[in-house]
């Protein structure tokens, strides 16, 4: 069964402090008040980058060009404790838009320095791939959650250091 698709985009650009990157407080849904990527899921028959062009200007008021998203990442995320949450992640970063980051009734968007990301207020996952990402290094990786539905358990993602296979207990089938 094909998993539900998802897509979230990392915009970039050039601050006093080096690259930065927008990112946003999560205001409902999945993850609320989680720091989070602009994006959400794709609608029926939409293709990756339109949802993500979709999700930009409805989370952040901004306007992108399709052609302008990079595709750096196609994550997996598997919830064992409660399938219907899995889902597959396009990951796109963009430097090229048009107007000014706006708060929406779902993000509340904030610049972040690469140097110093919010990783502890991100989900677990990001700490193994978002910085190769944000770099431009392509990332295909898979994370199973464990029953939290929060933290990252197991991955088949080697920079990651995590074990393959999630150790018994953690999915909540002590």
């Amino acid at each position: 069964m094909a998993l539900p698709q998802v897509c979230v985009t990392y915009l970039l650009r050039d601050g006093a402090q080096g690259t930065e990157v927008l990112l946003g407080r999560k205001k409902r849904g999945l993850g609320v008040s989680k720091i989070v990527g602009l994006g959400g899921k794709l609608n029926s028959g939409e293709h990756p980058r339109i949802a993500a062009v979709r999700e930009i200007e409805e989370e952040a008021n901004l306007f992108v060009d399709p052609g302008q998203l990079r595709h750096v990442a196609l994550l997996t995320y598997i919830f064992g404790s409660k399938p219907a949450l899995s889902q597959e992640s396009w990951v796109y970063l963009c430097r090229d838009w048009i107007g000014e980051p706006a708060e929406s009734d779902e993000v509340a968007p904030t610049w972040f320095p690469l140097s110093d990301l919010p990783l502890d207020s991100m989900w677990s996952d990001a700490q193994y791939w978002l910085p190769r990402a944000l770099r431009g290094q392509f990332i295909r990786a898979s994370y199973v959650f464990g029953a939290d539905l929060h933290t990252a358990v197991a991955s088949d993602d080697p920079s990651a250091g995590l074990p393959r296979l999630p150790p018994p207990g953690t999915l909540g089938d002590d």
